[in-house]
């Protein structure tokens, strides 16, 4: 069979080179996508063509992603040299690391549908166009790409092949998260122990042993043992089969209050010396609600900006669901137009303004005066934290700030990396998120930028995380948790 000059159809020859038609949400969420797709073959409907000029406008993530895409199939389709209706090849184009064909759809297809599938529908159109290719180039594998859900179940019940788009997943499965924490077997000092040295440095003891599990620790990460004489340490270096741990600071004791906040299980201890480490600029938190992520970091936070003065101010920000869409049909300033969204905020203040040393007196007769002292201290707390928009964030550049971003499981990658490349010198960058909590459509455990950020971060020694495993609110919450 020959290749009609006015097919718009890919070539039926490259039978092991896979076709997959691309949906535009694809598009929507990762422009590169693209190139990504290695000796395959790609296919664009025209329907997917016009749903990116839908979306064109606008300051959103998804705006400025369809304008990207525009900008590279407007430089493909530039560069094309021969019949566009043969493909144009990719391999010209972002490295030359896909070595398809971009075949463009360049003819009305009608493929037959059934009846119950409306055809005006811009997701039936596509299916149908899938439906038409599999019809025509049976010995192909053509596949449908979607980020979409149904429209995937869709497809299948029509006998289509529809896949998931893989790339931006960083694990496909979740469970194997780095933690941050390793818990040391039972015989680690008998067979580490030998040839051992051990120095005190600044109330911290460090130990620097050999042995096989060396090499698969990783720098950052906390270590412990439970038992007669239980160990808490951080890993500071790792050397082939020698690493050097570090004991942490015990934040359980009221000696170490952090704004009179206590450590309540080993993995808050954990997050609070990541938290208060100077040294450690970037820290990620997860953890189910109710795990003490948000209470804990504004702690530490104000300990460091009011106390030991290490930064000037605290600034928070986190997605404003529907993810990064306007937040302008609210009235006020930026401040207050983020204020129906920092709830947690206000309910972590709460606690922090009334516990502890800083606020609290025991006498009755001081009642009067300790009530001042809270709203002063209030006023005080509320001046030094500022909350900003994530619309607004492009172009700053903060120094000497603690910037914490909460809901962090619902940024893209692509908006993750924007976040935390604002940050200049003297900055810490304090990320909280429960990746079981994905608002954001298209994104899923596997490809949330919470769950990039945690994997591309780890054994980085200016980094720190942590996975919170209990909730500390209530008796009650914890029940509920337990039995609903």
């Amino acid at each position: 069979m020959k290749h009609g000059a006015k097919s718009g159809r890919p070539t039926p020859e490259r039978t092991e080179i896979k076709l997959f038609v691309v949906d535009t949400n694809v598009l929507m969420h990762d422009p590169n996508s693209l190139f990504h797709f290695e000796e395959h073959d790609i296919f664009l409907p025209m329907m997917t063509l016009e749903e990116l000029d839908h979306h064109k406008q606008g300051m959103t993530e998804v705006a400025r992603n369809v304008r990207q895409t525009s900008r590279y199939l407007d430089e493909i389709v530039n560069a094309a040299t021969g019949d566009i209706d043969q493909g144009i090849e990719l391999r010209l184009h972002n490295g030359g690391n896909a070595t398809g064909r971009l075949f463009l759809q360049t003819q009305a297809i009608n493929a037959e549908l059934p009846a119950n599938l409306a055809n005006g529908k811009a997701d039936n159109q596509i299916i149908g166009v899938v439906k038409h290719l599999q019809a025509t180039y049976s010995k192909r594998q053509v596949i449908l790409v979607s980020k979409d859900i149904n429209m995937r179940i869709k497809a299948r019940a029509l006998g289509l092949a529809a896949e998931d788009y893989f790339n931006d997943k960083v694990l496909e499965d979740t469970d194997l998260l780095y933690t941050g924490t390793y818990e040391l077997p039972a015989d680690f000092w008998d067979k580490h122990g030998k040839g051992m040295e051990s120095w005190q440095d600044k109330d911290r003891s460090y130990y620097r042993v050999h042995g096989p599990l060396c090499s698969k620790l990783l720098v950052g990460q906390f270590v412990y043992q439970d038992g007669d004489r239980p160990l808490y340490a951080q890993v500071k270096e790792i050397t082939g089969k020698t690493a050097v741990l570090r004991t942490i600071k015990d934040y359980a004791h009221q000696r170490h209050n952090v704004w009179g906040i206590m450590a309540r299980n080993r993995e808050q201890n954990f997050a609070l010396n990541a938290l208060m480490n100077p040294n450690i600029d970037f820290v990620t938190l997860l953890g189910q609600a109710g795990t003490g992520k948000t209470l804990l970091t504004l702690a530490a936070g104000l300990m460091q900006t009011l106390e030991h003065k290490t930064y000037t101010e605290i600034i928070m920000t986190r997605v404003t669901v529907p993810v990064g869409e306007d937040i302008g049909f609210l009235p006020g300033t930026e401040e207050e137009k983020m204020n129906p969204w920092m709830g947690a905020l206000e309910d972590n203040l709460d606690v922090l303004n009334g516990g502890g040393d800083h606020g609290s007196h025991k006498d009755g007769e001081a009642s009067q005066s300790s009530e001042w002292g809270r709203a002063a201290t209030r006023d005080l707390i509320r001046s030094r934290i500022k909350v900003k928009s994530l619309n607004f964030m492009r172009g700053r550049t903060f120094i000497n700030k603690y910037l914490i971003i909460d809901e962090g499981q619902n940024l893209t990658p692509k908006q993750m990396k924007t976040l935390i490349t604002r940050a200049g010198p003297g900055t810490k960058v304090v990320v909280l998120g429960n990746i079981a909590q994905i608002d954001t459509p298209y994104l899923t455990e596997g490809s949330s930028g919470l769950t990039y950020v945690v994997d591309r971060f780890k054994g980085w020694e200016h980094g720190g995380h942590v996975t919170l495993l209990r909730g500390e609110r209530s008796r009650l919450a914890d029940y509920a948790a337990e039995v609903l």
